[in-house]
């Protein structure tokens, strides 16, 4: 079951980046983040009362509540700048390079926190996946963009705050249960993400909105907490490092269903960088 588990995991993580899409061709991107977020909220306390850790609520200490905070405004960063960067550029690009950000955590949890086990699985796992990225984005402009490359300064910052997210999480999450930790971290990014709304002055949009766009952003809302859930399970009861690779193996999902929604096919370059990502992840997950 577990291993079902960590599959449908990886399923819906793909398809969140399908859905998100499809809900910000009018609806603008911060918007739809804070929206997205509220739906995410629900789930990430769902799993905590499922784990039964809301209780330990009032036990969180200072420097757990600090760190847990940070890193909610990073991932809530993150989250802004994906859906920025979807917004603007094809899946099968952003995606990719939203992945690296395994390279960045991989190389900060070994130059932070000292995880040098068996270093050179991980330093050679991190320079194929880093090939494999360069290869799927470099190679033919987006179909979407036209001359417009901003999708990549925001598919960078994705990557880089995603990771920061997991370094300060990994700070701020011990000693507490991790559905809770994701539950309070997610509140933050709600926050975040509605306080980014109400700087730009952006809240009078919530009245335009599409309605078929905001079912599109709830789904994917429903899809990221679906994806938590299963992924926990899996985590909670099967191995580890056999979960983790098949979540990371998302982005085969995302890439078949952009080209069967969106029409974006890749060429024989960004298919062989697909197939590294898969074989670099696989190593820094199973062998390092």
């Amino acid at each position: 079951m577990w291993i079902i588990a960590a599959v449908l995991s990886a399923f819906f993580a793909g398809l969140t980046s399908i859905l998100a899409k499809c809900g910000i061709k009018k609806t603008d991107s911060d918007i739809a983040t804070a929206l997205r977020t509220i739906v995410v909220l629900f789930f990430a306390w769902v799993m905590a009362f499922i784990s039964g850790s809301v209780g330990d609520v009032g036990y969180i200490g200072g420097k757990s509540l600090i760190f847990l905070t940070l890193s909610g405004a990073a991932t809530g960063a993150s989250w802004l700048c994906y859906f920025k960067a979807l917004s603007v550029g094809d899946v099968n690009k952003v995606v990719p390079i939203d992945k690296s950000s395994t390279v960045l955590v991989v190389l900060a949890a070994i130059i932070i926190f000292g995880e040098t086990e068996n270093l050179a699985a991980k330093l050679f796992g991190t320079a194929i996946l880093s090939v494999g990225i360069y290869m799927m984005i470099e190679k033919k402009q987006s179909l979407h963009s036209g001359k417009d490359k901003s999708w990549l300064l925001y598919a960078i910052l994705s990557a880089v705050f995603a990771a920061l997210t997991s370094v300060l999480a990994k700070i701020g999450i011990q000693g507490i249960e991790s559905n809770l930790a994701t539950a309070v971290r997610t509140g933050v990014v709600l926050v975040m993400a509605w306080f980014i709304v109400f700087l730009k002055n952006k809240q009078s949009g919530v009245r335009e909105l599409d309605k078929k766009e905001v079912i599109f952003i709830a789904l994917s809302g429903i899809t990221t907490g679906a994806s938590w859930l299963f992924y926990y399970y899996a985590i909670q009861n099967g191995v580890v490092s056999v979960v983790v690779p098949i979540d990371k193996l998302s982005i085969v999902v995302a890439v078949i269903f952009s080209g069967i929604v969106f029409k974006e096919r890749l060429g024989i370059k960004a298919l062989i960088g697909l197939c590294l990502m898969v074989l670099g992840t696989l190593v820094i997950a199973v062998w390092a």
